[in-house]
């Protein structure tokens, strides 16, 4: 199974945005996660645009606006969110293409079940746990950086 680069986005995002609540006074942008990710804006803005509605991001308007956690990640549940990003994903499909065996084959469900396990294992690391330590600082680091080259431009 790979995920899809929709929910690495959407995982990179929700991390970048985990590592600036505690030192930031203003929202992140998407033109800064996008710069740093090296991330097309434009689907930058539809991975932004889910986590929204799908409540884990507060988005603010106007000229200091930008993007908030609006959960804890220690709150985020992995699993939680790649259900989310992904949608209602099957490994396989048998109704298109129609698969000759659909209705007598044990695939499917053996599959579907391998793919809640994985899930299910994602469910018992939060947020925080995939920003602990040196990913932590990775990503500070990064927004340090990004600081710095603003700075310099203005």
């Amino acid at each position: 199974m790979q995920l899809t680069r929709f929910s690495d986005l959407g995982m990179r995002t929700l991390m970048y945005l985990s590592m600036h609540e505690a030192d930031r006074t203003l929202p992140v942008t998407i033109a800064e996660i996008a710069s740093q990710f090296e991330i097309p804006h434009n689907h930058l803005v539809k991975v932004v645009n889910k986590l929204g509605k799908l409540g884990w991001i507060t988005a603010i308007r106007g000229r200091n606006g930008g993007l908030r956690l609006a959960t804890p990640p220690e709150a985020l549940k992995l699993g939680q969110v790649l259900r989310g990003l992904e949608g209602n994903t099957e490994l396989i499909s048998c109704e298109a293409p129609p698969c000759t065996l659909r209705g007598r084959c044990l695939l499917k469900g053996a599959l579907n079940a391998g793919l809640e396990a994985f899930f299910t294992k994602m469910d018992e690391y939060t947020l925080a746990d995939v920003c602990a330590k040196r990913t932590g600082e990775a990503l500070i680091t990064l927004h340090r950086q990004f600081l710095s080259q603003q700075a310099l431009r203005h």
